[in-house]
């Protein structure tokens, strides 16, 4: 008798804890089957389709009071958004100043966080006089896998075209102007006395003239992203020259602001519920439904350009390092579902160290190469920045040149060196650099509904880049453990 009641109270219990989830599964399937209907066969009333809708609505609203996440919170917001757009249009439009609200608070974040992720980057991890060969090693590997990364971005979403036949025209408030390829009134002058064949020299000169800042407290302000890298740049190798003695309070001071930044970010992201729904309202509300097209598009786009990336890049350079393949994995894969799990690369760095080294790589190599990896060596990251760069341009109609895409990808070649290793701080890189081309925020702000999801394959492939940089640059170096590595097994 007692064993039956036991198991009573168990099950009430079990159910008691699985209503949140059994409550919302029935009300949103209901609701699908009711909107299949209504598709195929027509004769159900706008009123029980409304009804059904907003009782999904309220179901979801309790389960996300359960869960008490803030993942959970921004893809309900999506939801929500995206219903009050199609059912009270009039009232979604007026949310707009909600998402511009969030979108200037991310902004903030742009010039302290790129100014101290990048002097923190050069100075604190790279002394030239110790590290030596690994320092160029490491930075060419990573520099030619961010580029492919980025390349590999560009050519997936300009065969996708995701973004191409989102209908922009009639949404008030919003200026489309092809700024990349904006030049100025002296500019004008001086190529009106140049023959057209040297346009495009004077073009590109003119951008890399434009790069370089003449006050940085000007370049912040105005969010100008290369003149505030270049400017960090040179301020980390000059810092990183001098002594330690000199040196050790500013690299101090520059750790101290990355990781306040980091945590800023953090505060700001729980806005994002409301930046996002009112994002999703607003769009929905301007363009109905059809937009959610080419975000799933995006997403697939997305996924399918990091698996060219991983089968097509790094696993010919793990063959041809000779990385056992299989023991490899099992080294990574612990690391890689915590990055999956959390989109964070920082909450899966411990692991990284602990099982690179049980791997075969050295632990100097480890420590030097994974954390510079962190900032320079963002691969996931880089591809995604290309790719949702161009999809912006296209949902605005904005017919960019090969040319003019190029230039964008040289601006995420270098900017994207100093996104932080935390969930969403691409998007900040993504907004200052479409930004700086005249690409409009509006749509970012709804690609940001979607950006959990791309998130966490993007950082499961920075991971798994920076994991196999410490093995090819220990390989380089002549210092890996090839037996170690033949022998790995997971035992944590």
């Amino acid at each position: 008798m007692c064993k039956h009641l036991i198991n009573l109270t168990r099950s009430v219990c079990f159910m008691k804890y699985k209503i949140h989830v059994t409550i919302p599964f029935i009300a949103i399937t209901l609701t699908a089957i009711l909107v299949g209907i209504e598709y195929l066969f027509g004769g159900i009333a706008k009123e029980i389709l409304f009804t059904a809708r907003w009782l999904s609505i309220l179901s979801l609203v309790f389960y996300c009071w359960k869960r008490r996440s803030l993942t959970t919170w921004i893809i309900f917001s999506i939801v929500l958004g995206a219903v009050t757009g199609y059912d009270f249009p009039d009232f979604a439009k007026s949310l707009h100043p909600l998402s511009q609200g969030f979108i200037k608070l991310v902004k903030t974040i742009v010039g302290p966080i790129l100014f101290s992720t990048l002097v923190y980057g050069i100075a604190g991890h790279s002394d030239l006089k110790q590290v030596g060969r690994m320092a160029w090693k490491s930075m060419l590997y990573f520099y030619v896998a961010t580029t492919l990364a980025l390349f590999i971005g560009l050519f997936a979403i300009n065969v996708t075209q995701a973004g191409k036949g989102i209908d922009m025209s009639h949404v008030p408030n919003i200026e489309l102007p092809d700024k990349a390829s904006a030049i100025s009134a002296s500019d004008a002058i001086e190529l009106e006395g140049l023959s057209t064949d040297v346009h495009w020299l004077f073009k590109t000169l003119a951008f890399f003239r434009d790069a370089f800042p003449e006050n940085i407290i000007k370049s912040i302000h105005e969010n100008k992203v290369l003149q505030i890298v270049v400017f960090a740049v040179l301020f980390g190798i000059g810092l990183a020259l001098i002594e330690e003695k000199k040196r050790k309070p500013l690299v101090d001071l520059m750790e101290s602001l990355a990781e306040t930044m980091f945590k800023y970010t953090k505060i700001v992201m729980y806005f994002a519920p409301f930046g996002v729904g009112a994002a999703m309202a607003y769009t929905i509300g301007h363009m109905g439904l059809d937009i959610l097209s080419n975000l799933i598009m995006l997403l697939l786009t997305l996924y399918g350009a990091l698996i060219i990336f991983l089968l097509g890049v790094l696993l010919p350079v793990a063959l041809y390092m000779k990385v056992p393949i299989r023991q490899f994995i099992s080294a990574i894969k612990e690391p890689v579902s915590i990055a999956f799990a959390t989109t964070s690369s920082d909450a899966a760095l411990p692991l990284v160290m602990s099982h690179m080294e049980k791997f075969g790589v050295p632990r100097k190599v480890v420590s030097f190469v994974v954390p510079t990896g962190y900032s320079f060596n963002l691969d996931g990251t880089t591809l995604y920045l290309s790719l949702a760069s161009i999809f912006v341009a296209q949902a605005a109609g904005m017919d960019l040149s090969i040319g003019q895409q190029l230039l964008i990808c040289l601006t995420l070649m270098i900017t994207s060196k100093g996104v932080a290793a935390v969930p969403r701080a691409s998007l900040i890189i993504l907004i200052a650099t479409a930004d700086q081309f005249g690409l409009p925020l509006f749509v970012i702000a709804a690609i940001l509904g979607i950006d959990e999801l791309m998130d966490m394959a993007r950082t499961s492939v920075n991971v798994i880049g920076n994991c196999l940089a410490s093995v090819v640059v220990a390989k380089w170096e002549d210092e890996f453990d090839q037996e170690k590595a033949l022998n790995y097994v997971d035992n944590d």
